[in-house]
């Protein structure tokens, strides 16, 4: 099995050697192409007006100037495109992708992009409670396992794998939960207003490390209590059930 690594936290990140160890315990047939610097946030965004430049480290190792969307395309449309990869893993991100985090993320953006091109793509990430203690061996302990139970099923075309792990030890993680996607109130949201040397406002955005008070089912109470949020994700945000009643309103 030949598995593509890719990120948002960026080809350095402490994320990715994590995820480069869970991926050894899995195949020995690695290639990681990740974004040269970190691209949180990005979403499925594409590089259109500036080119695309990548560091060659060896022949299975690129670093992209570029979103995570960009990464998946150069792997599989350019640098691997003869020899492409059974299976897409993207992480291990810095931070929980939880909610309506999905839709902004850099990590489930290039599992989406590999998703869309035919690929097994799971997202992985380690939440975050205390910025100083992240718990990297809780994902690199459990995730191979996860995944390789994962791998035993067949998806469906379109949908991809999101995996949240909670912050906790991994001896106090209470197991696995598939999970539905949740939704967060905006109590979590920092808009940091300040004032620049020359008497300018600008403001940061950002996230307190919250989980609110989630609905059961969701990957966000999954997390809260302590266990491995799994949620698939369909990338055909059709809402079906609406359609009949559309065109009965139009007709």
């Amino acid at each position: 099995m030949r598995i593509l690594l890719s990120n948002d936290d960026g080809y350095d990140a402490p994320g990715m050697q994590v995820l480069r160890n869970i991926a050894a315990k899995l195949s020995d047939d690695v290639i990681v192409v990740a974004p040269a610097k970190e691209q949180s946030g990005a979403s499925r965004s594409l590089t259109l007006h500036d080119p695309i430049r990548i560091q060659k480290f060896s022949d299975t190792e690129y670093a992209v100037e570029g979103t995570p969307t960009d990464c998946v395309m150069m792997a599989l449309n350019n640098l691997f495109k003869d020899n492409p990869p059974d299976l897409i893993l993207s992480g291990v991100n810095r931070g929980a992708n939880l909610g309506e985090d999905v839709l902004y993320s850099g990590t489930v953006a290039a599992a989406s992009e590999g998703t869309l091109l035919g690929v097994k793509s799971i997202a992985i990430s380690q939440c975050i409670l205390d910025a100083e203690q992240i718990y990297w061996e809780t994902t690199e302990k459990l995730a191979p396992e996860i995944i390789k139970k994962l791998l035993e099923k067949d998806w469906g075309a379109g949908t991809l794998i999101n995996i949240n792990f909670p912050p906790v030890p991994v001896e106090e993680v209470r197991g696995t939960e598939v999970t539905v996607q949740g939704q967060r109130d905006l109590s979590n949201l920092l808009i940091d207003s300040r004032v620049d040397a020359r008497g300018r406002d600008y403001y940061w955005l950002g996230y307190r490390p919250s989980l609110g008070e989630p609905g059961e089912g969701s990957d966000l109470h999954a997390v809260s209590v302590g266990k491995v949020a799994i949620t698939p994700l369909n990338l055909n945000l059709t809402d079906k059930g609406l359609m009949g009643d559309l065109n009965e309103a139009l007709s």
